[in-house]
């Protein structure tokens, strides 16, 4: 050992390796950089196959959340005034020459140098690391031989360690631009043929295509998490990437709801895909999202498309319409993909097009109809990530119903995402309605063909309080249940901001709550008609051109549900024409034949010609 040298033991083996003149470290797969993560399974999540995550959502597969250590921004040395040290200075001036001769413009390369602290201070440890061992001459003595000149200065010595890597400024450069020292070194080795400055224009595009548009606030976190929670069947390579790439985010502060940060999520980004960077731009990465635009995804949600499945790019052209050619068969067309990949672009992936085929074939054991199937993918594409025996036990209750063929067909097209609740949460809806409201079995029945989504929603939060606010209204606990069955969609209506504004406007009319109960008892859709294209213009109708009071919507409130243009004003224009002054119920309670037959004096031999141009002719 030389005299007054540290044991080698001390220094930084990666360090050494650096300031070997041939030094090689492994390089990593073209998948992957660092380390590769434990394949993400539901067996090692601590989510249960993607199905249940808890409150907050968090995945775990053993990583730690980074340290804010990582940041790239720390400078190496600073005085007491935040200035830069001589030496700090010296370093950043090194890197930024080492830069301009790489093809950087002048101010790039400033920038750059700024944002590169670890790179500097690497070369900095590596020249003391040198001297402390006295190696720094055995290092240079070939080089010395064959340049007869023998480099003293420090300025020197860390301009031959940066040139004896040979990355010719790739290194610092992609620490600049978000990644950690050690995933800038192995990607730096993966693009030793790229130019930096041909680097700098596809890192800045990547950039762009991924981060800019307009801020979307479902894609920070709403929607991945989606695709995760109803995710349960196998997945390829590249899901199984793309969740890696999830979890990472999701590990930092904020998590997944920093995805469309490009400060946050770049980094990640590029050692989850480093693939990425060897893709040429203009034969590779703009013909994707041009392409992309031509089959529907609008300009602004392209980054969203490709943070939610990077490995998209790497398909290419053709790959992507080999992807979506399966799906030609639920009509999908050129038109409406674009539709499809913003909700749930892991449809190209090839685990989700082989359950496609299952999923098919499972709903058309049940004689689902085909037009149904289509329907609920194209609404609803998360299904695709389901597996069959995840769909099958509601299926099965569906069946236990008598819900079959058509009717099972209107509840998958109407509500897709039916299939996934949890057998013993829809049967509390089940028990609720049929218990609580006093339903019968027919009654559930039809109300699940109608409304499926009732059968999603939460009865704390949601049933119980359209009740309380009926009975509050003054509607006779008898009376539920015939006005749960008559306008089943209620128990889903935002009461504070829909109903409640509603039934105060009926009230400005002189109507009690009592009247409007007895209303509801009679017509239980009358709160869930539009103040501006319903009530309003027919009160009006009724109070300043029929000259009817109030009361008479109390009597027979159905009138709010006939066609002002095409049934009320013509029938009440023929009554006044001929002095007849009937109530409500006898001016709309006939069809048209009765009504030509009773108030025209129309005979039967050119009755239904009457009754079909009726509308026309008495206006």
């Amino acid at each position: 050992m030389l005299s007054g040298a540290s044991p080698i033991s001390t220094m930084s083996f990666a360090r050494l390796l650096l300031l070997s003149p041939q030094s090689s470290l492994p390089g990593p797969s073209p998948h992957c950089i660092g380390h590769l993560p434990r394949r993400i399974t539901p067996h090692n999540l601590k989510l249960k196959p993607f199905l249940s995550p808890p409150h907050p959502w968090r995945i775990s597969i053993g990583c730690s959340r980074p340290s804010s250590s990582s940041s790239v921004s720390v400078p190496i040395n600073e005085g007491e005034n935040g200035e830069l040290d001589s030496e700090e200075r010296e370093l950043r001036e090194i890197v930024s020459e080492m830069l301009e001769e790489a093809g950087v413009s002048k101010i790039e390369c400033v920038q750059i140098a700024a944002n590169s602290p670890k790179y500097a201070k690497m070369l900095s440890d590596g020249v003391r690391d040198l001297d402390e061992l006295s190696l720094w001459n055995s290092w240079m003595g070939e080089k010395q031989e064959e340049s007869g000149m023998v480099p003293v200065s420090f300025k020197e010595k860390v301009k031959h360690i940066a040139k004896e890597k040979g990355d010719n400024g790739k290194i610092p450069y992609l620490e600049s631009a978000g990644l950690s020292l050690s995933s800038s070194i192995h990607l730096a080795r993966l693009l030793s043929s790229e130019s930096l400055p041909s680097l700098i224009h596809k890192v800045k595009y990547v950039k762009e295509i991924f981060f800019s548009g307009s801020a979307d606030a479902v894609l920070a976190g709403t929607v991945p998490r989606r695709m995760m929670f109803h995710l349960s069947i196998s997945v390829d390579e590249d899901v199984q990437q793309t969740l890696s790439f999830f979890e990472k985010i999701e590990a930092r502060r904020g998590g997944l709801d920093m995805l469309g940060s490009c400060d946050a999520s770049f980094r990640f980004l590029i050692e989850s895909f480093p693939r990425l960077l060897l893709l040429p731009v203009e034969s590779k990465l703009k013909p994707v999202v041009k392409f992309l635009e031509d089959i529907g995804v609008p300009t602004q949600r392209t980054g969203h498309v490709l943070l939610l499945y990077p490995p998209l790019l790497f398909l290419g052209i053709k790959g992507i319409k080999a992807a979506l050619e399966p799906f030609r068969k639920v009509g999908v067309m050129e038109y409406n993909v674009g539709r499809i990949l913003v909700k749930y672009p892991w449809v190209l992936s090839k685990s989700i097009r082989k359950n496609y085929e299952g999923i098919f074939t499972f709903f058309d054991a049940h004689k689902v109809p085909e037009v149904s199937i289509h329907h609920a993918i194209r609404d609803w594409p998360l299904i695709l990530g389901c597996s069959v025996d995840k769909l099958k036990p509601m299926i099965e209750q569906f069946d236990e119903l008598g819900v079959r063929t058509r009717d099972l067909g209107k509840v998958i097209r109407t509500s897709p995402q039916l299939l996934y609740r949890k057998l013993e949460e829809f049967q509390k809806v089940v028990s609720f309605l049929l218990e609580d409201l006093g339903l019968d079995e027919d009654d559930l029945v039809q109300i699940l063909v109608r409304c499926p989504k009732i059968f999603a929603g939460s009865i704390e939060n949601t049933f119980q309080k359209k009740v309380e606010f009926l009975t509050k209204l003054g509607i006779r606990k008898e009376q539920l249940p015939r006005v749960i069955r008559k306008n089943p969609e209620f128990l889903l209506s935002d009461v504070d901001r829909n109903v409640t504004p509603r039934l105060a406007y009926l009230m400005q009319f002189g109507l009690s709550t009592r009247e409007i109960a007895s209303m509801v008892e009679a017509f239980s859709p009358l709160l869930t008609y539009s103040i501006n294209h319903v009530l309003r213009p027919k009160l009006d109708f009724l109070l300043n051109i029929m000259g009817k009071p109030v009361s008479e919507v109390v009597i027979f409130p159905r009138y709010f549900s006939y066609s002002l243009e095409k049934k009320i004003r013509p029938r009440f224009f023929a009554l006044r024409d001929r002095n007849i002054n009937g109530s409500l119920k006898d001016m709309l309670g006939k069809n048209d034949e009765e009504f030509v037959a009773d108030y025209l004096g129309i005979g039967n031999s050119s009755l239904t010609t009457w009754a079909s141009k009726m509308p026309v002719l008495i206006k």
